[in-house]
């Protein structure tokens, strides 16, 4: 065998051997991999006594409980103005004025109206006096045969003719009168009052401006009648409006003051629908206590109303229902019976339960094994031989 040949056939020996020791050195890396998964560490949680609360959410605006508009029945120029935001004030309580000068006018034609009306009943009564007393001279001097029967004919005539004009002339006063109490009554609207007790929460008018009173009357004022009980008007959509019941609990926030809740109480439901582009919400109104006057009108509100509460009552978190150990696939909800993952000589094993109210956090714990203090599975983990956290968080889904 040449030289050739028998270097040839030791570079593929050799070749083979490289390649079995590549392969044992994978099946070792792979053995050893194998060996070093990352162990699995549980997340738990303790089964104790709290408070559950099924809620509605909603958003609103906060209102005085009644507010006032202060208009203007009869048109003009404003002259003065004695109210400006804020201003406290008293039922009669001038506001502003609208210039007096033509409905002062009307009320001075009207009365001289009046007064020739009332002059010319007196008139015409002394000539019903004289119709009477005419009347009865002739009667008595047709007896007599001085005069004709016809004399008093034209006499009684003349009589009956003053007796309707008095008549006339009294409706005419009558009518002369209401004019010019009516004329006095638009006059009396050009001082703008306040109508009620309470706080100017708005001004739309200033001095020289022309208000115009035509179809519709304009807003002057708006007086809040008392800002330390307001209200709040929560947009409560369709679908969970059937939930919700005169006299249930209720807390807001605004951002006027994060972190902090208004504690309030629904006081009415609307029946009226309200539809904004097809999406139908129903007004319901929470009333709030707002002594220290902290609330302001107009303020966005985010309401949470409590349509469902058990105090003090076993519960556990709603993580530890979903949870469900390896990947395996969380059981059905179900209203009579579920189950929890609590673990027992280091490995998961499964409890039944039986739980009653539910707030999307915690649920109401009526029966099973479980009691206060133990500790359920929540989620998992998987970490690495230092303890380091690694590959995968698990929670119920």
């Amino acid at each position: 065998m040449s030289l050739r040949n028998l270097w040839s056939r030791r570079r593929r020996a050799l070749s083979a051997g490289a390649g079995l020791l590549v392969l044992a050195l994978l099946a070792a890396g792979a053995w050893w991999s194998g060996r070093r998964q990352p162990a699995v560490q549980y997340l738990t949680a303790v089964v104790g006594r709290g408070d559950v609360a099924r809620t509605v959410n909603a958003t609103g605006s906060v209102n005085p409980v009644m507010t006032v508009i202060v208009g203007s029945y009869v048109s003009g120029v404003v002259q003065s103005q004695s109210c400006d935001f804020n201003t406290r004030v008293r039922k009669g309580q001038l506001c502003a004025r609208i210039d007096p000068r033509p409905y002062q006018t009307v009320v001075d034609e009207n009365a001289a109206q009046l007064a020739v009306a009332r002059a010319q009943l007196l008139k015409d009564q002394a000539n019903l006096d004289y119709a009477r007393i005419n009347l009865r001279r002739q009667s008595g001097l047709v007896g007599q045969g001085v005069v004709s029967q016809d004399v008093v004919d034209v006499a009684r005539n003349a009589l009956l003719q003053a007796q309707a004009q008095v008549r006339l002339d009294q409706a005419t006063v009558r009518e002369r009168e209401a004019s010019l109490e009516a004329a006095k009554v638009n006059l009396g609207y050009t001082d703008i009052v306040s109508p009620v007790d309470g706080t100017v929460v708005s001004r739309n008018v200033t001095i020289g401006q022309t208000v115009a009173a035509s179809f519709q009357t304009p807003t002057l004022f708006l007086i809040a009648t008392d800002l330390t009980r307001m209200q709040v008007d929560a947009n409560v959509s369709e679908s969970d409006i059937g939930s919700v019941h005169q006299g249930d609990p209720a807390r807001f926030s605004v951002e006027a003051y994060p972190g902090r809740s208004f504690e309030a109480r629904v006081v009415q439901v609307r029946q009226a629908p309200q539809s904004v582009q097809n999406v139908i919400t129903y007004d319901v109104v929470i009333a709030v206590d707002n002594t220290a006057l902290l609330l302001k009108p107009g303020m966005t509100a985010t309401v949470a109303i409590v349509t469902a509460q058990r105090q003090g009552v076993l519960r556990i978190p709603d993580q530890a229902l979903r949870f469900a150990p390896g990947g395996l696939a969380a059981p059905a909800r179900a209203a009579a019976g579920r189950q929890v993952w609590v673990l027992r000589d280091g490995r998961p094993q499964a409890v039944a339960v039986r739980t009653g109210l539910d707030d999307d956090n915690y649920s109401e714990l009526l029966g099973g094994a479980l009691q206060a203090g133990q500790r359920v599975i929540v989620g998992e983990q998987r970490g690495d031989a230092s303890g380091a956290r690694a590959s995968r968080l698990r929670f119920g889904l």
